[in-house]
Protein backbone atom coordinates (compact mmCIF):
# COMPACT_ATOMS: atom_id res chain seq x y z
CA UNK A 1 0.00 0.00 0.00
CA UNK A 2 2.86 2.68 0.75
CA UNK A 3 4.06 2.13 -2.86
CA UNK A 4 0.92 2.31 -3.92
CA UNK A 5 0.52 5.71 -2.31
CA UNK A 6 4.20 6.71 -3.21
CA UNK A 7 3.50 6.27 -6.71
CA UNK A 8 0.73 8.27 -6.70
CA UNK A 9 2.39 11.21 -4.99
CA UNK A 10 5.37 10.67 -7.44
CA UNK A 11 2.47 11.31 -10.19
CA UNK A 12 0.90 14.51 -8.51
CA UNK A 13 4.61 16.54 -8.06
CA UNK A 14 4.87 17.03 -11.43
CA UNK A 15 0.89 18.06 -12.44
CA UNK A 16 1.61 20.72 -9.18
CA UNK A 17 4.46 21.80 -11.26
CA UNK A 18 2.97 22.24 -14.52
CA UNK A 19 -0.69 23.95 -12.74
CA UNK A 20 1.51 26.25 -11.38
CA UNK A 21 3.55 27.25 -14.69
CA UNK A 22 -0.20 27.27 -16.43
CA UNK A 23 -1.44 29.51 -13.63
CA UNK A 24 1.23 31.87 -13.93
CA UNK A 25 1.28 32.41 -17.07
CA UNK A 26 -2.18 32.82 -17.59
CA UNK A 27 -2.70 35.53 -15.07
CA UNK A 28 0.06 37.56 -16.45
CA UNK A 29 -0.89 37.07 -20.04
CA UNK A 30 -4.26 37.94 -19.41
CA UNK A 31 -3.78 40.87 -16.19
CA UNK A 32 -1.89 43.58 -15.64
CA UNK A 33 -0.81 44.41 -12.18
CA UNK A 34 0.37 47.62 -13.13
CA UNK A 35 -2.50 49.22 -14.43
CA UNK A 36 -3.53 51.17 -11.53
CA UNK A 37 -0.13 52.88 -11.38
CA UNK A 38 0.01 53.60 -15.00
CA UNK A 39 -2.98 56.29 -14.95
CA UNK A 40 -0.46 58.48 -12.71
CA UNK A 41 2.09 58.33 -15.77
CA UNK A 42 5.00 58.96 -13.07
CA UNK A 43 7.63 56.77 -13.99
CA UNK A 44 8.56 57.04 -10.43
CA UNK A 45 5.96 54.69 -9.30
CA UNK A 46 5.54 52.76 -11.97
CA UNK A 47 8.98 51.42 -11.65
CA UNK A 48 8.73 51.28 -8.06
CA UNK A 49 5.97 49.08 -8.21
CA UNK A 50 7.15 47.33 -10.81
CA UNK A 51 10.24 46.33 -9.34
CA UNK A 52 9.17 45.94 -5.73
CA UNK A 53 6.50 42.94 -7.82
CA UNK A 54 9.26 41.47 -10.10
CA UNK A 55 7.81 42.52 -12.84
CA UNK A 56 10.05 45.24 -14.66
CA UNK A 57 13.57 43.79 -15.51
CA UNK A 58 14.87 47.58 -15.71
CA UNK A 59 13.26 51.16 -14.44
CA UNK A 60 10.74 52.67 -16.84
CA UNK A 61 11.99 55.50 -18.95
CA UNK A 62 10.22 58.66 -20.88
CA UNK A 63 10.34 57.98 -24.91
CA UNK A 64 7.48 61.21 -26.10
CA UNK A 65 4.80 63.11 -24.80
CA UNK A 66 1.19 62.38 -26.28
CA UNK A 67 -0.53 65.05 -28.20
CA UNK A 68 -2.46 65.80 -25.15
CA UNK A 69 1.00 66.04 -23.12
CA UNK A 70 1.54 63.15 -21.69
CA UNK A 71 4.45 61.05 -21.39
CA UNK A 72 4.97 57.79 -23.26
CA UNK A 73 6.74 55.00 -21.48
CA UNK A 74 8.49 52.61 -22.00
CA UNK A 75 8.90 49.90 -19.40
CA UNK A 76 10.69 46.61 -19.94
CA UNK A 77 9.53 43.22 -18.27
CA UNK A 78 11.54 40.44 -17.32
CA UNK A 79 11.14 37.36 -18.88
CA UNK A 80 8.07 35.55 -17.89
CA UNK A 81 10.33 32.27 -16.67
CA UNK A 82 12.17 34.60 -15.02
CA UNK A 83 8.98 35.79 -13.38
CA UNK A 84 7.94 32.46 -12.62
CA UNK A 85 11.17 31.13 -11.19
CA UNK A 86 11.04 33.99 -8.48
CA UNK A 87 7.24 33.88 -7.65
CA UNK A 88 7.45 29.87 -7.16
CA UNK A 89 10.31 30.20 -5.15
CA UNK A 90 8.52 32.78 -2.93
CA UNK A 91 5.50 30.69 -2.56
CA UNK A 92 7.01 27.24 -1.75
CA UNK A 93 8.63 29.74 1.52
CA UNK A 94 5.00 31.10 2.09
CA UNK A 95 6.19 34.16 0.91
CA UNK A 96 3.16 35.18 -1.19
CA UNK A 97 3.57 38.96 -0.67
CA UNK A 98 0.59 41.85 -0.27
CA UNK A 99 -2.64 43.16 -1.73
CA UNK A 100 -2.06 45.85 -4.34
CA UNK A 101 -5.23 46.85 -3.41
CA UNK A 102 -5.36 46.63 0.15
CA UNK A 103 -1.69 46.38 1.15
CA UNK A 104 -2.31 43.31 3.72
CA UNK A 105 -0.72 40.49 3.46
CA UNK A 106 -1.88 37.93 1.11
CA UNK A 107 -1.27 34.74 2.78
CA UNK A 108 -3.08 36.19 5.78
CA UNK A 109 -5.76 37.36 3.71
CA UNK A 110 -5.46 34.02 2.00
CA UNK A 111 -5.77 32.06 5.42
CA UNK A 112 -8.68 33.48 6.39
CA UNK A 113 -10.95 33.25 3.40
CA UNK A 114 -9.94 29.67 3.43
CA UNK A 115 -10.61 28.91 7.12
CA UNK A 116 -14.16 30.25 6.58
CA UNK A 117 -14.79 28.04 3.46
CA UNK A 118 -13.30 25.40 5.54
CA UNK A 119 -16.22 25.48 7.57
CA UNK A 120 -18.92 25.38 5.15
CA UNK A 121 -17.28 22.75 3.57
CA UNK A 122 -16.47 20.52 6.22
CA UNK A 123 -20.87 20.64 7.80
CA UNK A 124 -21.80 20.70 4.27
CA UNK A 125 -20.01 17.93 2.97
CA UNK A 126 -20.60 15.64 6.07
CA UNK A 127 -24.24 16.23 5.88
CA UNK A 128 -24.22 15.48 2.03
CA UNK A 129 -22.24 12.39 2.50
CA UNK A 130 -24.47 10.54 4.88
CA UNK A 131 -28.19 11.59 3.75
CA UNK A 132 -26.80 10.55 -0.01
CA UNK A 133 -25.61 7.73 1.03
CA UNK A 134 -28.43 6.95 2.99
CA UNK A 135 -30.67 7.67 0.21
CA UNK A 136 -28.74 5.73 -2.67
CA UNK A 137 -28.53 2.66 -0.75
CA UNK A 138 -32.07 2.79 0.11
CA UNK A 139 -33.21 4.16 -2.74
CA UNK A 140 -31.40 0.74 -4.43
CA UNK A 141 -32.23 -2.14 -2.05
CA UNK A 142 -35.97 -0.72 -2.15
CA UNK A 143 -36.13 0.33 -5.93
CA UNK A 144 -39.56 1.35 -6.91
CA UNK A 145 -40.89 1.63 -3.90
CA UNK A 146 -42.99 4.77 -2.64
CA UNK A 147 -40.30 6.29 -1.05
CA UNK A 148 -37.68 5.27 -4.26
CA UNK A 149 -39.95 7.19 -6.04
CA UNK A 150 -40.25 9.88 -3.59
CA UNK A 151 -35.92 10.49 -3.25
CA UNK A 152 -35.90 10.24 -7.00
CA UNK A 153 -38.74 13.42 -7.56
CA UNK A 154 -36.65 15.60 -4.66
CA UNK A 155 -33.54 15.00 -6.14
CA UNK A 156 -34.57 15.98 -10.14
CA UNK A 157 -36.07 19.30 -7.40
CA UNK A 158 -32.95 19.80 -5.96
CA UNK A 159 -30.44 19.46 -9.24
CA UNK A 160 -33.48 21.87 -10.78
CA UNK A 161 -33.07 25.13 -8.24
CA UNK A 162 -29.90 27.08 -8.93
CA UNK A 163 -28.15 27.85 -5.38
CA UNK A 164 -28.36 31.57 -5.69
CA UNK A 165 -32.68 31.20 -5.99
CA UNK A 166 -32.77 28.65 -3.33
CA UNK A 167 -30.54 31.11 -0.88
CA UNK A 168 -32.80 34.04 -1.79
CA UNK A 169 -35.49 32.02 -0.96
CA UNK A 170 -33.88 30.49 2.84
CA UNK A 171 -33.59 34.30 3.76
CA UNK A 172 -37.00 35.48 2.70
CA UNK A 173 -38.57 32.49 4.38
CA UNK A 174 -36.48 32.06 8.12
CA UNK A 175 -35.45 35.91 8.29
CA UNK A 176 -38.67 37.61 7.31
CA UNK A 177 -41.56 35.47 7.09
CA UNK A 178 -40.86 33.71 10.61
CA UNK A 179 -39.78 36.83 11.86
CA UNK A 180 -35.70 36.66 11.57
CA UNK A 181 -36.40 32.90 13.51
CA UNK A 182 -32.14 33.02 13.97
CA UNK A 183 -33.03 36.17 16.22
CA UNK A 184 -29.70 37.87 13.98
CA UNK A 185 -28.79 41.41 14.72
CA UNK A 186 -28.65 41.54 10.47
CA UNK A 187 -30.63 38.71 9.01
CA UNK A 188 -29.11 39.23 5.53
CA UNK A 189 -25.13 39.51 6.74
CA UNK A 190 -24.93 35.69 8.62
CA UNK A 191 -21.38 36.08 8.83
CA UNK A 192 -21.57 38.76 11.17
CA UNK A 193 -21.17 37.78 14.99
CA UNK A 194 -19.08 34.69 13.49
CA UNK A 195 -16.00 35.73 15.05
CA UNK A 196 -17.36 38.20 17.69
CA UNK A 197 -17.96 37.42 21.43
CA UNK A 198 -21.65 37.20 20.32
CA UNK A 199 -20.73 34.32 18.39
CA UNK A 200 -18.43 32.70 20.32
CA UNK A 201 -21.07 30.02 21.85
CA UNK A 202 -22.03 27.13 19.45
CA UNK A 203 -25.38 27.41 19.13
CA UNK A 204 -25.14 30.92 18.29
CA UNK A 205 -22.41 29.61 15.69
CA UNK A 206 -24.78 27.07 14.08
CA UNK A 207 -27.55 29.54 13.80
CA UNK A 208 -25.00 31.31 11.19
CA UNK A 209 -24.11 28.41 9.42
CA UNK A 210 -27.69 26.59 9.35
CA UNK A 211 -28.59 28.51 6.12
CA UNK A 212 -25.67 28.48 4.33
CA UNK A 213 -24.77 24.99 4.91
CA UNK A 214 -28.46 24.06 4.04
CA UNK A 215 -27.68 25.91 0.60
CA UNK A 216 -24.46 24.25 -0.19
CA UNK A 217 -25.92 21.04 0.67
CA UNK A 218 -29.48 20.78 -1.51
CA UNK A 219 -28.26 20.33 -5.17
CA UNK A 220 -24.64 18.04 -3.67
CA UNK A 221 -27.51 15.80 -1.86
CA UNK A 222 -29.22 15.40 -5.28
CA UNK A 223 -26.09 15.05 -7.06
CA UNK A 224 -24.62 11.89 -4.57
CA UNK A 225 -27.73 10.40 -4.11
CA UNK A 226 -28.53 9.53 -7.36
CA UNK A 227 -24.67 8.44 -8.03
CA UNK A 228 -24.76 6.10 -5.02
CA UNK A 229 -28.07 4.68 -6.79
CA UNK A 230 -27.47 3.56 -9.82
CA UNK A 231 -23.89 2.00 -8.34
CA UNK A 232 -25.62 0.27 -6.00
CA UNK A 233 -28.13 -0.95 -8.33
CA UNK A 234 -25.10 -2.04 -10.50
CA UNK A 235 -23.38 -3.81 -7.61
CA UNK A 236 -26.42 -5.19 -6.47
CA UNK A 237 -27.25 -7.68 -9.38
CA UNK A 238 -23.36 -8.40 -9.87
CA UNK A 239 -22.15 -12.49 -10.10
CA UNK A 240 -20.53 -11.94 -6.09
CA UNK A 241 -23.72 -10.97 -4.62
CA UNK A 242 -25.86 -13.64 -6.00
CA UNK A 243 -22.75 -15.80 -4.83
CA UNK A 244 -23.23 -14.06 -1.07
CA UNK A 245 -26.82 -14.74 -1.21
CA UNK A 246 -26.21 -18.07 -2.63
CA UNK A 247 -24.21 -19.41 0.43
CA UNK A 248 -27.22 -18.29 3.07
CA UNK A 249 -25.54 -14.58 4.15
CA UNK A 250 -27.96 -12.33 5.78
CA UNK A 251 -29.26 -9.25 4.00
CA UNK A 252 -27.88 -6.49 6.00
CA UNK A 253 -24.21 -8.01 5.58
CA UNK A 254 -24.83 -8.90 1.72
CA UNK A 255 -25.98 -4.91 1.55
CA UNK A 256 -23.56 -3.47 3.56
CA UNK A 257 -20.28 -5.56 3.42
CA UNK A 258 -20.12 -6.32 0.13
CA UNK A 259 -22.20 -4.32 -1.63
CA UNK A 260 -21.53 -0.91 -0.60
CA UNK A 261 -18.21 -1.01 -0.42
CA UNK A 262 -17.69 -1.50 -4.15
CA UNK A 263 -21.01 0.61 -4.68
CA UNK A 264 -18.87 3.59 -2.82
CA UNK A 265 -16.11 3.69 -5.85
CA UNK A 266 -17.85 5.72 -8.45
CA UNK A 267 -18.91 8.19 -5.72
CA UNK A 268 -15.51 8.73 -3.79
CA UNK A 269 -14.32 9.28 -7.82
CA UNK A 270 -17.64 11.92 -7.97
CA UNK A 271 -17.13 13.69 -4.23
CA UNK A 272 -12.99 14.44 -4.54
CA UNK A 273 -13.91 16.32 -7.89
CA UNK A 274 -16.20 18.20 -5.97
CA UNK A 275 -14.79 18.93 -2.70
CA UNK A 276 -11.28 19.94 -4.05
CA UNK A 277 -13.67 22.29 -6.10
CA UNK A 278 -15.16 23.65 -3.12
CA UNK A 279 -12.32 24.66 -1.71
CA UNK A 280 -11.82 27.55 -4.75
CA UNK A 281 -14.50 29.12 -3.06
CA UNK A 282 -18.69 28.56 -2.82
CA UNK A 283 -19.07 32.18 -4.79
CA UNK A 284 -22.59 32.01 -4.88
CA UNK A 285 -23.57 30.87 -1.54
CA UNK A 286 -20.97 33.35 -0.32
CA UNK A 287 -22.28 36.20 -1.81
CA UNK A 288 -25.75 35.80 -0.61
CA UNK A 289 -24.78 35.20 2.81
CA UNK A 290 -21.53 38.24 2.95
CA UNK A 291 -19.52 35.41 3.86
CA UNK A 292 -15.74 36.07 3.71
CA UNK A 293 -14.23 32.87 2.06
CA UNK A 294 -12.17 31.67 -0.67
CA UNK A 295 -15.19 32.44 -3.57
CA UNK A 296 -15.79 36.64 -2.31
CA UNK A 297 -11.94 37.18 -1.46
CA UNK A 298 -11.42 35.66 -5.85
CA UNK A 299 -14.60 38.14 -7.04
CA UNK A 300 -13.31 41.06 -4.88
CA UNK A 301 -9.11 40.68 -6.74
CA UNK A 302 -10.75 39.64 -9.66
CA UNK A 303 -12.78 43.42 -9.81
CA UNK A 304 -9.76 45.23 -8.80
CA UNK A 305 -7.41 43.10 -10.94
CA UNK A 306 -5.14 42.43 -7.89
CA UNK A 307 -2.63 39.57 -9.65
CA UNK A 308 -0.86 39.33 -6.07
CA UNK A 309 -4.11 37.69 -4.69
CA UNK A 310 -5.36 35.86 -7.68
CA UNK A 311 -1.87 34.02 -8.61
CA UNK A 312 -2.17 32.33 -4.43
CA UNK A 313 -5.56 32.06 -5.20
CA UNK A 314 -5.69 30.06 -8.08
CA UNK A 315 -2.90 28.35 -7.04
CA UNK A 316 -3.73 26.66 -3.75
CA UNK A 317 -7.36 25.92 -5.42
CA UNK A 318 -5.30 24.15 -8.24
CA UNK A 319 -3.32 22.15 -4.98
CA UNK A 320 -6.35 21.06 -3.39
CA UNK A 321 -7.96 19.88 -6.95
CA UNK A 322 -5.13 17.68 -7.15
CA UNK A 323 -4.41 16.83 -3.75
CA UNK A 324 -8.22 15.54 -3.66
CA UNK A 325 -7.90 13.20 -6.70
CA UNK A 326 -4.72 12.09 -5.45
CA UNK A 327 -6.92 11.13 -1.97
CA UNK A 328 -9.59 9.15 -4.26
CA UNK A 329 -6.85 7.35 -5.58
CA UNK A 330 -5.69 6.11 -2.35
CA UNK A 331 -9.28 5.22 -1.19
CA UNK A 332 -9.41 3.08 -4.63
CA UNK A 333 -6.67 1.44 -3.46
CA UNK A 334 -8.62 0.86 0.49
CA UNK A 335 -12.02 -0.12 -1.29
CA UNK A 336 -10.77 -2.56 -3.79
CA UNK A 337 -7.25 -3.87 -3.59
CA UNK A 338 -7.25 -5.11 -7.14
CA UNK A 339 -6.64 -1.42 -8.16
CA UNK A 340 -3.56 -1.50 -6.01
CA UNK A 341 -2.16 -4.49 -7.70
CA UNK A 342 -2.73 -2.94 -11.29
Amino acid sequence: MLTFVARRIAYSVPVVLVASLLVFVFVYNTTDPLARYRASRDPTVITQQGLRAGLLEKPCTVVGHSAGGNEILKCHKRNVFKQYGSWLSKFVRGDMGTSFVTGHRVSTDLRNALWNTLQLIVWGVLLSALLAIAIGVYSAVRQYSILDYTFTGLSFVGLSMPPFWFGLIAIQFFSIDLKNWFNLKEPIFFSIGLHSSQGAGFIDFGRHLFLPVITLTVQIIAEWSRYQRSSMLDVMSSDYIRTARAKGLGRRQVVFKHGLRNALIPLVTVMAIDIGALFGGLLVTEQIFSWPGMGKLFLDALLNGDTNVLLPWLMVTALFIILFNLLADVLYGLLDPRIRLA
